[in-house]
């Protein structure tokens, strides 16, 4: 959907190397977005209308004598024509429409997003409570990983946002691929150093394939 064969393969054989040596459940997934936010272009609408009509505004001050009913019905026109615009722009240029997304509303998505396929995955339901999801969405470029209650005793919020800090660089440049090794890898040291080790196949089951969803 997203990814490449070669880089699922590759991802794949990462997860699976990561699920043998640490005994951890590991998830990784990518999706396209978190929610609709559908508020954004209408947000986009309001700025271009907005700019669009200082502009008119400052033409009829240096030239008042342009004023005429047929052009303040062009002018409207062009308000119109500039929000619809800056609407389009902000539903099919992500970067665009990222512009008009306060970082606190991502958070919160992709959270809850993460939460709802731990649940439906039933990464749960393993004899530890020990699994991990490593998720990252394309849209809000926002990693979140969310470890089962399990691994609270042994691993801390701080550990966990470390590798998020590994993660990002590759996230900022639309690399998810090599954001999402990147996490895989530090996940992986991180468990080893905590004293997770590899179990046999009947106490850890078998690995979990990359998860790649559209998303909202």
């Amino acid at each position: 959907m997203f990814l490449s064969k070669a880089e699922l393969d590759a991802l794949d054989l990462q997860i699976a190397r990561v699920h043998s040596t640490t005994g951890v459940r590991i998830a990784a997934a990518e999706i396209g977005k978190a929610d609709t936010y559908e508020e954004l272009p209408w947000k986009a609408f309001a700025l271009g209308v907005s700019l669009a009509a200082l502009a008119v505004v400052g033409a009829d001050v240096l030239r008042p004598q342009w004023a005429t009913p047929h052009l303040t019905m062009l002018s409207t026109a062009i308000m119109l024509a500039a929000g619809a615009l800056a609407a389009l722009l902000a539903i099919f240029v992500p970067a665009f429409g990222r512009l008009f997304l306060h970082a606190a509303r991502c958070e919160l998505e992709v959270g809850q997003y993460a939460q709802a396929l731990f649940l439906r995955r039933e990464l749960f339901k393993t004899p530890h409570r020990d699994a991990v999801l490593i998720l990252v969405s394309r849209f809000e470029r926002r990693v979140h990983i969310l470890p089962d209650t399990g691994l609270n005793g042994t691993v801390g919020e701080a550990e966990w946002q470390a590798v998020i800090e590994r993660m990002k660089p590759a996230l900022r440049q639309a690399r998810t691929a090599d954001a999402l090794q990147a996490g895989l890898a530090a996940v992986e040291e991180l468990l080893v150093r905590t004293g997770h080790k590899g179990g046999t196949g009947a106490d850890i089951g078998a690995p979990e394939p990359l998860i790649e969803e559209k998303g909202a």
